[in-house]
């Protein structure tokens, strides 16, 4: 379960659309300890096009429409849970936040490898111009809408995704083995 969650000083008008699985879903809670960690679809560019215009800057253009107007990688979930997909979740709130709604739901260990990781150069364009490091864009960044999913270790990798860490043993979520001490992600309240 999701929802909308925001809080605002003025009226918020949400819009939410019901419809009907027609194959078994892939939930957050099938992760095992062996599995590969995979991300599908951009990840970080519209963290990257928020810190731009909160700083009253337009450009890099690109990354200001990502996070105007995302590109979830809709295809991705039903070739996901086509090639045996064991957990998955949407990225909106931050790759390692939802990393760790994963782990938790599933009772495991995931850990993300920093080197698997997409640094676009416009991503770092925009770190270096504000002094910020373009990964955190990537870890903690969310509304870009990718999927983080886990597939059994050997499993063929759909197409549009990129493997990006492991399951273990374990609980929580760590970056290289260690824990990250920087922003996971968007806490609601």
């Amino acid at each position: 379960m999701g929802g909308d969650l925001t809080r605002a000083d003025q009226v918020v008008v949400a819009v939410t659309v019901m419809g009907v699985c027609t194959v078994a879903p892939v939930l957050r809670s099938g992760a095992r300890p062996g599995d590969v960690l995979a991300l599908a679809g951009r990840q970080g560019w519209a963290a990257g096009g928020l810190a731009v215009l909160g700083r009253g800057f337009r450009s890099p253009r690109v990354l200001v429409e990502a996070y105007r107007r995302p590109e979830p990688p809709y295809d991705a979930g039903p070739a996901a849970a086509d090639a045996g997909a064991t957990a998955m979740i949407d990225v909106s709130d931050g790759l390692l936040a939802e990393a760790g709604h994963l782990a938790r739901a599933s009772g495991v260990a995931v850990d993300v490898r920093r080197a698997a990781l997409d640094l676009a150069e416009p991503l770092q364009a925009v770190g270096a111009a504000l002094g910020a490091d373009p990964l955190s864009f990537v870890l903690g960044g969310g509304d870009d809408h990718a999927l983080l999913a886990t597939f059994p270790a050997g499993a063929d990798l759909p197409e549009g995704f990129t493997p990006i860490g492991t399951v273990g043993e374990g609980s929580g979520v760590t970056l290289d083995g260690a824990a990250y001490d920087g922003p996971t992600g968007w806490t609601h309240f």
